[in-house]
């Protein structure tokens, strides 16, 4: 995949992309609104351990977020099972490039992407309770928070809320 948009590029991984993701993935501000299986401090082997897996995946569900460099991520996660038609949606930018409207625009294009190359119905992601400006993110992207996940999170020895937001493709398709 590669979409050129106004304020960044998603496209798929490379492996030179490996520098540039460990510079921008070792924030602490990033790891605190992300799952710990994102590492931190983030080296250069995680970063090379992240691409390779992203590129080896078929169908390809993982993107680099571009702004003359890889400076974040976005991507999906197909659920299983009776899910099978739903995914999560996960993205995170390095901590120089938030707050200029980024992220909103790759939430849109991957949303647009995910329903359209994929048999879903339904996209939804968590928030931490304290990342108010990613919950901003996902409402300006049409997402609608469907409840509070009461101490659903430890976090950085913190037992917090998070938040659930989700998309619905309308109309609906298919059984």
């Amino acid at each position: 995949m590669d979409l050129t948009l106004e304020t960044c590029r998603i496209r798929s991984w490379r492996l030179a992309d490996a520098p540039s993701l460990a510079r921008h993935a070792n924030g602490r501000g990033v790891w605190l609104n992300v799952r710990d299986r994102f590492p931190h401090p983030y080296t250069l082997a995680d970063a090379d351990r992240w691409i390779r897996r992203a590129v080896e995946t078929t169908p390809e569900t993982q993107f680099a977020i571009v702004v003359g460099e890889a400076v974040g991520g976005i991507g999906l996660e197909p659920k299983t099972d009776v899910e099978r038609r739903s995914a999560e949606i996960g993205y995170w930018l390095g901590e120089p490039f938030w707050g200029r409207g980024i992220a909103t625009e790759a939430v849109r294009a991957m949303t647009d992407f995910a329903f359209t190359h994929f048999d879903l119905c339904r996209l939804e992601a968590l928030v931490f309770e304290w990342n108010p400006a990613s919950a901003r993110v996902l409402e300006k992207a049409g997402y609608q928070l469907e409840g509070r996940l009461r101490k659903s999170v430890l976090k950085d020895g913190r037992m917090i809320d998070s938040l659930l937001y989700a998309i619905i493709r309308e109309p609906l398709l298919g059984p």
